[in-house]
């Protein structure tokens, strides 16, 4: 079945289900100030990684060149030669190569640099000529010169610059749109609303082709040591506020202005901030105590020290965004079969739909729907989960209980990797906004809760393949399930997760216990 196919039968699935009695649900939410507010409403565009974008083009220059040099030999030399030599070929890979490693040692493959035209092309230009003085050279000395055509080598100078050069101006063009959708900028807020803020904004201000793009201010005080701007920027709330902030907004780092010596102030906030999936950093622009130069990471001119880094980014999430795609579709086609008698067998068991619809966290505790198959009588259905399922539960039909128990009602979970993109197949099981232990929602129950969402959730995890997965009716079960999950998120890797997904369906069949 194709993946449009696919889709519409999850649409045609979703459609015809009623939806069940609505359940009272008030969601607690920390009310923000209105400048805060100010900000939050604003249109957000995703960013970009200007990692990702710079590794893109070098791939991009060693694919144009090596296209024009071969294109050149297969339409000029080959027909006159009678015959396919791979010298021709091997030495365009090798020109690409050297050109892509002298473009790098030109320090031309920054984001910054992109925006221009001047500094970008006379490098360029300069480091190609090299490459091709170079190459002559090597020729020269290696006595081969001679068996390598002069029309298709000038041809390849010329041409290769000019394919260079046309590269650069659509990069160009790309990138000064993404920079006027803000997707380049990395938004920050500081933390430190006095003079030790107001400095850390101006330098911060004062470097051009900055891509760092201040928010506003926050700080624990709330006297008359807290300024109301900090060199423009306006303050936004207290430290408390910031995670609700930073959930209802992109914000990619949060940077402390308070001197290394409030060390108490500063761990008490970084108690809270934690859970967030940012960049914490601490800035030393004031700090009369210095560290080695390698002990900083610069943000410009402005040194800083790292506190917390956001998990799974830049090429790591390009690696994790494909092994979801490539790896889930291929899962997706090959449990459609199981999934339609699954879905023939709860469609016979009892009246309703087929799907159902739960509300969970997903990624940085935005609210997600995702699909399962209904195991549940359709009227005494829970989309918020304010009810533990238990064992025996009388709301559990006859099909529910055995597809529960085997996670098969987790299949239609794929329709959310593959098509919604809100789950990844390997993550922190993704739990109900409603989820309880005992009366207490899971995050007043265990310390630092939400920094399990600081990747996105995903079907299968870590927590689930050791057994804690099921019913959570006693504190041990849900504060190992963070400790697993945190485990997983500091420790990511593709084989990590390629090792979970083989060993799911061992756990499923030998630590089923708690599944009701």
């Amino acid at each position: 079945m194709e993946p449009l196919n696919a889709r519409s039968m999850l649409d045609a699935a979703t459609s015809a289900a009623a939806k069940p009695v609505d359940q009272p649900f008030v969601e607690r939410r920390r009310r923000l100030s209105p400048a805060a507010l100010e900000v939050v409403n604003q249109k957000v565009a995703r960013a970009y990684s200007p990692i990702v974008i710079a590794g893109f083009v070098r791939l991009a220059d060693f694919a144009l060149l090596s296209l024009v040099g071969i294109a050149l030999y297969v339409g000029y030399v080959m027909p006159l030669s009678g015959a396919f030599s791979w010298i021709y070929p091997a030495e365009v890979v090798a020109v690409a190569v050297a050109a892509v490693v002298c473009f790098q040692a030109a320090d031309i493959y920054q984001v910054q640099l992109f925006r221009g035209q001047l500094r970008q092309m006379t490098r360029m230009i300069s480091s190609w000529s090299f490459v091709f003085l170079l190459f002559i050279g090597i020729s020269f000395f290696a006595k081969y010169g001679s068996d390598i055509s002069r029309l298709w080598l000038a041809a390849f100078y010329f041409l290769g610059l000019a394919a260079l050069i046309a590269g650069r101006l659509v990069l160009r063009s790309l990138v000064r749109g993404w920079a006027r959708q803000g997707r380049l900028d990395r938004r920050t807020i500081i933390v430190g609303s006095d003079s030790n803020g107001e400095q850390l904004v101006e330098a911060l201000k004062a470097q051009q082709d900055s891509d760092i793009h201040v928010l506003g201010v926050f700080d624990d005080r709330n006297d008359s040591r807290a300024l109301d701007t900090c060199a423009g920027a306006r303050k936004l709330g207290k430290v408390d506020d910031i995670v609700e902030f930073a959930r209802r907004t992109r914000v990619d780092l949060v940077l402390f202005a308070l001197p290394i010596s409030a060390e108490t102030r500063i761990l008490e906030m970084l108690k809270k901030l934690w859970v967030l999936p940012v960049d914490i950093r601490l800035s030393a622009h004031t700090n009369k105590l210095r560290f080695r130069p390698r002990s900083y990471s610069y943000l410009g001119e402005v040194p800083t020290l790292d506190v917390f880094e956001a998990p799974i980014t830049d090429w790591d999430l390009v690696m994790k965004w494909l092994f979801d795609r490539v790896v889930g579709s291929l899962a997706l086609l090959a449990a459609l079969p199981v999934m339609g008698l699954v879905a023939l067998a709860v469609k016979l068991d009892s009246p309703g739909p087929v799907l159902f619809r739960q509300k969970r966290f997903g990624f940085n505790n935005e609210r997600i729907d995702v699909y399962k198959f209904r195991s549940m009588y359709h009227h005494q259905a829970d989309p918020t989960a304010s009810k533990v399922v238990t064992k025996n539960d009388p709301r559990v039909t006859r099909v529910g209980r055995f597809i529960r128990k085997t996670s098969l009602d987790e299949l239609p979970q794929l329709f959310n990797v593959v098509f919604a993109g809100n789950l990844s197949l390997v993550g922190p099981r993704p739990h109900a906004v409603q989820g309880k232990l005992q009366s207490r929602l899971f995050d007043e129950a265990v310390d630092g809760y939400f920094a399990r969402h600081r990747v996105k959730p995903g079907i299968t995890g870590w927590a689930q393949i050791n057994g804690w997965r099921g019913e959570i009716d006693n504190e041990e079960k849900i504060q190992k399930r963070v400790e697993f999950d945190l485990y997983y998120i500091e420790n990511w890797s593709v084989l990590f997760d390629l090792y979970i997904l083989l060993k799911t369906p061992i756990s499923l069949l030998t630590k089923n216990e708690n599944a009701y």
